[in-house]
């Protein structure tokens, strides 16, 4: 009964944002991690999760083919090298981006967590 409500688009694409968050932040951590690293290469998500989000949603079908959909870590073809050791990571950037995704995450956990909460005063009838 309460499948169909989890099954929106609105809610799996939240989700899906979420996991994506998620793994970004584990990739700007390692990127971090390994910033003194020489000749080690900038991870990020993979340039495709966000197409394949974008093809599903205009499509009209993401809400019953999400679970096919997953965020991975790909090295950034798009970082260069401006350090003398190799290395693609510029610390500055790194945190710059940690800051954005934190609020990116914020955001979309309070989606989610709203949609939880209206499901909650309409089952129970009361807003706890």
């Amino acid at each position: 009964m309460i499948d169909p409500i989890f099954q929106t688009d609105n809610y799996q694409l939240a989700r899906k944002l979420l996991d994506a968050s998620v793994l970004r932040q584990e990739a700007i951590a390692t990127n971090i991690a390994n910033a003194e690293t020489p000749g080690f290469r900038r991870i990020d998500l993979a340039p495709d999760f966000a197409v394949q989000l974008k093809a599903r949603m205009v499509a009209g079908d993401f809400g019953k083919s999400s679970d096919s959909i997953r965020p991975q870590l790909a090295e950034d073809s798009t970082a260069r090298s401006v350090r003398p050791d190799g290395s693609t990571v510029e610390i500055e950037r790194e945190l710059m981006h940690m800051n954005r995704n934190a609020v990116e995450y914020d955001y979309l956990s309070e989606i989610v967590s709203n949609n939880i909460k209206r499901l909650k005063i309409a089952i129970t009838g009361r807003n706890i």
